[in-house]
């Protein structure tokens, strides 16, 4: 089992940059496949990025290639979400996601056994 924790969202102008984190529980994060997903008001959560137990695969969802980059350091239990180029439509809560070993289906909320609590990301035009 793994517990995630989220950090790193805020209030950012179009064009800006934020840096997620989420900080995982347990001695076996390298195990893990991990996820981003968000959630906006009134909307569906959908998936973000994906990035596999190894780090040697990433997966983004088509809005975001080219401006977010996700990563993993399995030496210290954490995922990162580079996210550049900020557009107003970006603004969502993030969550962070894990299943382990591979996902049913990486870029589904189902392919995921454990969430954090997300990390709310406000863009302004």
């Amino acid at each position: 089992q793994v517990q995630l924790e989220e950090s790193g969202g805020g209030l950012v102008q179009a064009g800006g940059s934020l840096r997620l984190s989420c900080a995982a529980s347990g001695r076996t994060f390298s195990s893990y496949t991990m996820a981003w997903f968000r959630q906006a008001p009134g909307k569906e959560r959908e998936f973000v990025a994906a990035i596999s137990w190894s780090g040697g695969s990433t997966y983004y969802e088509d809005s975001v290639q080219g401006r977010f980059t996700v990563s993993r350091d399995n030496a210290k239990n954490t995922l990162v979400l580079q996210m550049n180029s900020l557009k107003p439509e970006d603004t969502a809560v993030y969550y962070c996601a894990a299943v382990f070993k591979a996902s049913s289906n990486r870029f589904s909320t189902l392919g995921y056994d454990y969430w954090g609590q997300g990390t709310q990301v406000t863009v302004s035009s």
